[in-house]
């Protein structure tokens, strides 16, 4: 654990890093910084689950300006709406990317909102919204989604079959690095479909010949030549069908269907040893291919055409018991399927770390029925349904993890406790006593406060004397009071001479009032800041005894709401799980009964055909063993 800490404090740095070079700005957020971490590691729930809490936090805050996602919101609400799109939250994605598009942001923001947002609702099926979307992009334009843009716009406008619309778009991306072949297949399809037949011809021309070693265009470059392949075969122009199809690669994802045309073009053709030749390449591969079973058929029946019966007999039966072998294999998978094991191989976590996961199921032993699936969990709707199903698996496992962690979290409160409980009642009691001499200054504090505030309306000087001078005044009172019921001789003389003392003393107070006003007023408002600190000060101390309390009192209705929130979403999740395996388990089986049907089909054909092969064979034997 030592070693991993540091290994993700530098990840995050470099997460840091690549957020301050897309939004010019320094990442100042750790906890933002964290959730950017775990979506450059491709884990959104992870990333969505610390980002929605840092969000809902910021919101909840006092002072908002003070918390250090502050300056980051806007990306923050932004990278939500990414993270929930990306993890197929598209609901709340496309809530919180209209967020985007109606505030105060950046018009670069908007526009890579609005393509977001565009994007969701193609994916659903929602041209119509998406194209609303793509409309309100305009101005500043991201430099790195702006071939994506076009790109969405002319997949839109094919999704609509409005081909002209599409060209547009689709003649600006032909120099593309990105898009520059899948632009090129598809500008041809949109001539197809706009019934421009030579000009679609040419193009698709143009895309079985782009030289590229990227992977994905050199599919689109197979897909490009299968495609012009299929249309020449298909108007019998075998001779123009055979080139194209021999340039798709034979180690590509479509060479299968293209060794499959390749025979048929050399057979329709009448070029049966020719056609002998990608059929034998095709029969030799996986039998579980549909094009390899047909090829399977295909090879003897070329051989028949050659008045080669034996052989042709010979790859009947082979391809005979191939189809027998497969057709109990179908059966064990779709027992398989029953028992649940279909199911069980898709959720094991050492398949699924592996981004090839789907590939992988194919060498599971245990769990036959995954090798013929490759094509039924390709497609899209499958692949949904058993994407919600996984993500259901996913949250299970994160609920029980959860669940285990409350004894942890109970176990933390009951030490708090046990560590504040012993100090607090001497805390409680020194801060009464504080408390007390806090109310009383406050209070003196407060009548000074009145008192300076009266003399600036009514001033009184005798209120500024210095205790010397209080105390002379209250000794000449007296000396008054006492002379006042005194018949002395010299009474009048002491009188008067304390009169002179008084008015000494008034004299000084008269002509220095204002300089010790200022200086009263001066000193006041120095102890309104001690006052101010030592209030600052109490403020803190009771939020800390109200934290250290907090820490451990009340915990005990939220954990148990927690826990029986998590054990509903658990069995809620199961019932969920139920119903969506029952149904990919349907989905499945009726595929595999479909495929054993099929090859049934094939299996009776090559029976009669493998019967007559032999009797044409030994027609032909018998011919040639008799005598002339």
């Amino acid at each position: 654990m030592r070693r991993l800490l540091p290994l993700k404090l530098t990840l995050l740095t470099v997460a840091a890093l690549s957020f301050r070079g897309a939004a010019g700005e320094e990442l100042n957020d750790l906890y933002f910084g964290e959730a950017l971490y775990e979506a450059h590691q491709g884990n959104y729930f992870e990333a969505l689950e610390r980002l929605d809490s840092e969000v809902r936090q910021h919101v909840a805050v006092d002072e908002p300006e003070l918390d250090t996602l502050y300056v980051h919101f806007k990306d923050a609400e932004f990278s939500l709406g990414d993270f929930e799109l990306r993890y197929r939250m598209h609901h709340r994605a496309g809530r919180a990317i209209k967020a985007v598009l109606e505030g105060a942001v950046e018009e670069t923001v908007r526009n890579d909102a609005a393509y977001r947002l565009a994007r969701i609702h193609f994916q659903k099926g929602q041209f119509d919204d998406a194209m609303l979307a793509l409309d309100r992009i305009e101005g500043d334009i991201p430099r790195t989604i702006r071939d994506d843009i076009e790109f969405l716009r002319a997949n839109v406008y094919l999704a609509q079959e409005r081909p002209e619309e599409s060209m547009q778009s689709l003649e600006k991306l032909q120099s593309s690095e990105s898009y520059g072949g899948f632009a090129a297949y598809n500008l041809g399809i949109a001539y197809l479909q706009s019934g421009r037949r030579s000009e679609a011809l040419e193009q698709l021309e143009k895309a079985g010949l782009i030289a590229t070693d990227d992977p994905g265009e050199l599919a689109i470059r197979d897909k490009a030549n299968l495609v012009l392949g299929t249309i020449y075969l298909e108007e019998e122009a075998f001779a123009q069908a055979v080139p194209l199809l021999n340039r798709v690669r034979l180690d590509g994802p479509l060479s299968n269907q293209a060794l499959l045309s390749a025979g048929w073009a050399h057979l329709s053709a009448e070029q049966y040893d020719r056609a002998v030749v990608p059929w034998s390449i095709l029969a030799d591969r996986e039998v579980t291919d549909r094009a390899t079973q047909e090829a399977l058929l295909a090879l003897p029946y070329a051989y028949s055409k050659l008045d080669i019966h034996g052989r042709a007999a010979i790859h009947y039966g082979h391809a005979l018991d191939a189809f027998v072998a497969e057709i109990e294999r179908l059966t064990e998978s779709i027992d398989s399927i029953r028992d649940g094991q279909f199911l069980e191989a898709l959720i094991r976590e050492e398949i699924r770390k592996d981004k090839d996961w789907v590939i992988r199921l194919r060498s599971l032993p245990e769990t036959p029925e995954t090798y013929y699936l490759m094509d039924l969990m390709a497609s899209h709707d499958f692949q949904t349904g058993l994407q919600n199903y996984l993500d259901l698996a996913d949250l299970k496992r994160k609920l029980l993890t959860w669940e285990g962690g409350f004894d942890a979290y109970e176990e933390m409160v009951v030490i708090r406790h046990d560590h504040y409980e012993p100090l607090l009642p001497e805390i409680d009691e020194r801060f009464r006593k504080l408390d007390s001499r806090m109310r009383l200054r406050a209070e003196q504090h407060k009548m000074l406060v009145k008192r300076r505030d009266d003399l600036l309306t009514i001033p009184r000087p005798e209120f500024l004397a210095t205790p010397e001078e209080q105390m002379i005044l209250r000794r000449v009172d007296r000396i008054e009071d006492a002379l006042a019921n005194n018949e002395r001789a010299n009474r009048d003389a002491l009188v008067e001479r304390l009169e002179r003392i008084k008015g000494l003393v008034f004299f000084t107070l008269e002509t220095e009032y204002h300089e010790r006003f200022t200086e009263f007023d001066r000193n006041l408002r120095g102890l309104d800041d001690a006052m101010a600190v030592a209030q600052a000060e109490y403020d803190e101390y009771v939020r800390s005894r109200q934290a250290a309390t907090h820490s451990y009192v009340g915990y005990d209705k939220p954990m148990g709401r927690l826990r029986a929130d998590v054990q509903q979403a658990v069995d809620r999740i199961d019932r969920l799980m139920a119903r969506q395996g029952h149904l990919l388990e349907l989905v499945a089986i009726d595929e595999l009964m479909a495929r054993r049907e099929h090859l049934e089909n094939y299996g009776d054909k090559a029976r009669f055909a493998l019967a007559d092969s032999y009797d044409r064979a030994t027609q032909a034997q018998a011919r040639l063993e008799e005598p002339e």
